[in-house]
């Protein structure tokens, strides 16, 4: 107990809550020194050397349900970090709402001819800011890394790198401003400090397998695995990643259910 609120106090300490206003800071200086679109240009340009088939399956990593898909096993494995990462993306993906429709930015395929950039899919036109994508990327990392004890955040600092190129895939796709982009990575940040913070108080008790709590979860992956196979999220390119994550979560369920400890009668 005595670590956990020493993970507490670590989160809401006021220089960790500060580091998101650097993504933002940037964000604000690009969006006014009139930098949004040759930046746009720039990112969008060079990221064509690598294939789109990366670059989708980058994006999927910001996709709420294949994230969740692709964090799944953790219900086995941290079923803690599983559930930060979960609220940490439905508070992101609350503020995303409010703040999108509130800003009314127009997308790049909104401003710029078609012709002028590159992009995969049908040409999106508005609520640019932020990038929905990038926020759920960082909110689920930053859940997962500020959730996680403090002797074991060392080790995965890289899942902040994976966000970051889920972010730049919503440049190289055609699909955000890297403004966009930045303002997700902030938001996503701030999302997953806080969802950390709530789950911290959940007791370890009522995370054990045959608790009300992972059973929901394992119903949330029951829905993915339907969604999975009978949608296609954000490109085609992502049918065959789709598939695996649906043998990914069915494959972690098996062993949730035979992880269940019978009932004594």
């Amino acid at each position: 107990m005595t670590e956990q609120r020493k993970s507490v106090l670590a989160i809401a300490s006021i220089w960790v809550w500060c580091i998101p206003l650097l993504p933002l800071g940037l964000a604000i200086a690009i969006y006014f020194g009139e930098l949004q679109t040759p930046t746009f240009l720039f990112i969008n340009r060079y990221t064509q050397i690598l294939p789109d088939t990366l670059w989708a399956w980058l994006t999927f990593i910001g996709n709420g349900w294949g994230i969740f898909a692709l964090c799944f096993p953790l219900l086995l494995l941290a079923p803690r970090l599983l559930s930060a990462g979960l609220l940490a993306s439905l508070i992101g993906g609350t503020i995303s709402q409010i703040i999108k429709p509130f800003l009314a930015l127009p997308r790049p395929a909104g401003v710029l001819a078609l012709e002028d950039f590159y992009r995969i899919g049908e040409p999106l036109l508005h609520r640019a800011m932020p990038s929905g994508h990038t926020l759920t990327a960082f909110a689920v990392v930053s859940g997962i890394y500020f959730a996680s004890d403090r002797d074991k955040r060392n080790s995965l600092w890289w899942i902040f790198i994976i966000a970051g190129f889920a972010g730049i895939s919503r440049n190289a796709l055609g699909a955000h401003w890297l403004t966009d982009v930045l303002a997700g990575c902030a938001i996503g940040i701030w999302s997953g400090m806080l969802g950390a913070l709530v789950v911290r108080f959940i007791p370890d008790g009522q995370l054990s397998p045959n608790k009300i709590g992972p059973r929901l979860l394992a119903l949330g992956g029951l829905a993915t695995i339907y969604v999975l196979l009978t949608q296609t999220l954000d490109s085609e390119l992502n049918q065959s990643l789709q598939y695996a994550c649906a043998a990914l979560i069915s494959i972690t369920l098996a062993l949730f259910i035979k992880a269940q400890k019978p009932r004594a009668i």
